[in-house]
């Protein structure tokens, strides 16, 4: 399957304080969220030992979790506290230096840094810093959050100096800021990226989803609240600040779409039974007569089952996945035609032959792949072939977080409904409104970012910000 045809997180956070396994326990919360970003992966942990100075200790890589930590020593990152993250990176490549957590020796001590979202001004303040003399070392937008940091005044509280730098930031960001003897969790005021709080034994731990606390035998607690600073110092102790201001909430509703496992629990709401909402008010917005349903696995399996269910027409496994292809695999260049498609989905002719069919999917990105898709259906048998996608025509790209092409490349930017049908090759096509994923999630319009669908950016964006262009998601996560 084309990978350009479908959105991209940009990365997963995890942390945890006061664990004696704090770094393992780190890698096996990315490894439960590797869905989150698959291009690079890092732990670094705090050790103390008696009265000398905190020691960092780091290892990332390229690559997926499994493979960055491939026989990796875990004594090699001693100690309670432990920082991780997974990213992936948008079209400019992917470079180790761009891998987090960033770590540096500033004027606030060693400090590292794992971030998720997209800062809308990170150009802006990125070419102000050159000009002051500041030297970056990546291209990603977060290392704009640490030369702010690295400003500070050692003088001063510790949480001034990171609420001050803060302040200046613009757009999307979940932060987990490790010091050298406290752990800070943060969210942005309008609380677009997810960041959850669980305890395990005492210690605390925090994720971009609850489905890490599973994996690790946690509890959850609560999510980081939009515009909260948790601050965790050495002794245990625990302060919360709301210090960015008061802002309506915007959690990004694409997080229920596709990017969260559905097993997890994002903005206090379980993903699955929300999925299966989309698939059921989508049945009842767009019906037709077909003999089967099938999902395009895996993103529209659980919308497919609320379909079924609503619609009363039967679920079937129209088409399979192959679970066991590995990031790479060598294609050939013509001898199989729509090799990316057909080496993850395979059609089943035996259930799709002479049938009409409903094919549930999540979205629509380029159409590239759609299309491909329904020339295998078609050539497995398939009578009519009816696509269904469980959220709103994507017309507008994301600047928090989401990797997304621009505007010009998004299909449903630039044509009708009807027009993208035939350009799929379906006997209709039908999207969820906007008013129906809303319905969905148990909300009403307003209350969510819901930008890609609607244009409307709650936390700006960086053609609002300056009069020109600037490089959008420059390199984020």
């Amino acid at each position: 399957m084309d990978p350009s045809d479908k959105f991209h997180d940009e990365c997963g956070l995890m942390a945890v304080w006061n664990h004696a396994e704090a770094a393992n326990l780190a890698y096996l919360g990315l490894y439960a969220q590797q869905h989150r970003g698959q291009e690079g992966a890092g732990v670094v942990s705090v050790h103390h030992n008696g009265s000398s100075e905190p020691h960092f200790s780091v290892h990332k890589g390229l690559g997926l979790v499994a493979d960055v930590f491939a026989d990796f020593d875990f004594s090699r990152l001693p100690g309670s506290v432990a920082v991780g993250h997974v990213r992936y990176t948008t079209a400019g490549g992917n470079k180790l230096a761009n891998v987090q957590p960033f770590v540096a020796d500033i004027s606030l001590g060693y400090t590292a840094v794992a971030h998720n979202g997209n800062l809308v001004n990170a150009e802006e303040l990125r070419q102000q810093m050159i000009r002051e003399g500041s030297i970056f070392a990546t291209t990603s937008d977060t290392e704009t959050i640490l030369h702010l940091l690295a400003r500070g005044d050692r003088e001063q509280p510790l949480a001034e100096n990171v609420i001050g730098a803060l302040q200046r930031l613009q757009g999307a960001f979940s932060l987990l800021l490790l010091f050298e003897d406290r752990l800070m969790a943060v969210r942005d005021r309008h609380g677009l990226r997810p960041l959850a709080m669980g305890t395990l034994h005492g210690a605390k731990v925090f994720a971009s989803e609850t489905c890490a606390f599973d994996l690790i035998g946690a509890k959850y607690e609560r999510d980081v609240a939009p515009g909260e600073l948790i601050e965790i110092l050495r002794d245990g102790s625990m302060r919360s600040f709301f210090p960015f201001g008061f802002a309506r909430e915007a959690p990004c509703i694409f997080e229920f779409v596709y990017f969260a496992r559905p097993d997890s629990n994002v903005f206090g709401k379980n993903v699955y039974q929300l999925r299966k909402n989309m698939g059921a008010e989508l049945a009842r917005e767009n019906r037709v007569a077909a003999d089967l349903v099938t999902a395009v696995p895996d993103s529209g399996t659980a919308a497919a089952i609320g379909y079924a269910e609503a619609s009363g027409i039967p679920l079937e496994m129209g088409l399979v996945r192959n679970h066991y292809v590995g990031r790479t695999f060598i294609e050939p260049k013509q001898s199989i035609r729509d090799f990316g498609v057909k080496i993850k989905l395979n059609p089943n002719p035996e259930l799709l032959k002479g049938r009409s069919v409903i094919v549930v999917d999540d979205s629509i990105v380029r159409g590239t792949t759609s299309k491909k898709l329904v020339a295998m259906l078609r050539q497995a048998g398939a009578r009519e072939i009816h696509l269904r996608i469980s959220s709103p025509p994507t017309t507008d790209p994301c600047y928090y977080g989401i990797d997304t092409p621009d505007k010009a490349e998004l299909i449903a930017a630039k044509h009708s409904i009807g027009e993208i049908a035939r350009y799929i090759g379906v006997d209709s096509l039908g999207y969820l409104s906007l008013d129906g994923l809303y319905r969905a999630v148990g909300s009403t319009p307003g209350k969510f970012c819901d930008a890609c669908f609607s244009g409307k950016y709650p936390a700006g964006s960086p053609v609002s910000i300056s009069p020109k262009r600037q490089q959008l998601l420059f390199e984020a996560k």
